[in-house]
């Protein structure tokens, strides 16, 4: 267990780091971090925790996209392969069968895309049909990962999971959660800019649900500052988590308000991006936030 003081040092010196970035550049987009982004999630699989199946053909997918659109998405995040505790991997054709006619679809709709998956040759044709960012549950430590996003002008975001999909909630332990999360992200990230991919396209996300406890979750979203003074920008997934099952036995259709709530104090925290199923709920709570706080 580390000392007071030693915390107390290694706070002052995040703070002092602290440049939080006022841009990302996403592909051919520049988005503006003066205010929070609104990412919305398109899951095109058939077992997705929360929307498993209901997007899973294509047409309803891209329907779905352009509603969140509609909705006030800053971005959209398309993802494939559930990554839910114990969720089944599968395998590069079927993921690019299910994601690629909703890139191509929903490409030219004046938002970026972003691709969720942990493939690199996923990475590769998602890209080439449009996708303008690199969602990867796994840091891109697959081999080739970081040299496919390097090659191109796509913003990466770097989540921090523990085990993986198939394991990773039988019994997460860590030392410090915010300290051990941090710093792999500070790893992954030096490894992206060593690369050649400009901390301006860089995203931290500390992977909420990913091999934590309620315990772990709670700690990383009411430390959140840790994370956003390091000066990348930093994203929240808390979204119809089952942590919310946890706190208050809510299936994942009842958890809006609790979601909305915790993308709030995320965003109170430094997030610089909330990555959400209910967009125009969301919306609507970070506008009157913004009105009634010194954001």
């Amino acid at each position: 267990m580390h000392s007071q003081q030693h915390d107390k040092g290694s706070h002052a010196a995040l703070v002092a780091s602290d440049a939080r970035p006022s841009t990302l550049h996403c592909g051919d987009y520049v988005l503006s971090l003066a205010v929070p982004v609104v990412m919305g999630i398109v899951n095109v699989t058939p077992d997705s925790f929360s929307d498993g199946g209901a997007f899973f053909d294509a047409q309803r997918a891209i329907a779905h996209g352009q509603k969140l659109i509609d909705d006030g998405a800053d971005i959209l995040d398309i993802g494939g392969e559930s990554t839910r505790p114990g969720a089944a991997a599968v395998d590069a054709s079927e993921e690019l069968r299910r994601v690629l006619p909703v890139i191509e679809a929903l490409a030219g709709r004046g938002i970026p895309l972003s691709i969720d998956t942990q493939k690199p040759e996923v990475m590769r044709a998602a890209i080439a049909a449009g996708a303008a960012m690199v969602n990867d549950v796994n840091a891109l430590r697959a081999p080739g990962a970081i040299e496919v996003c390097a090659a191109s002008n796509v913003a990466v975001c770097l989540m921090h999971m523990q085990g993986d999909p198939q394991s990773m909630q039988a019994a997460p332990h860590y030392d410090e959660v915010i300290r051990d999360v941090r710093d792999y992200l500070l790893a992954r990230a030096g490894a992206c800019e060593a690369a050649g991919i400009a901390r301006a396209r860089i995203v931290i996300d500390p992977g909420f649900g990913f091999g934590k406890t309620l315990e772990h979750n709670l700690s990383l979203l009411t430390q959140m500052r840790h994370l956003t003074a390091t000066g990348y920008a930093t994203l929240a997934g808390l979204s119809r988590k089952s942590m919310f099952r946890a706190l208050f036995a809510l299936e994942a259709h009842e958890r809006l308000v609790p979601s909305v709530i915790a993308a709030l104090r995320a965003v109170e925290g430094g997030a610089a991006i909330v990555r959400v199923h209910d967009v125009r709920e969301t919306r609507h709570a970070l506008a009157l936030w913004r009105k009634t706080s010194s954001f």
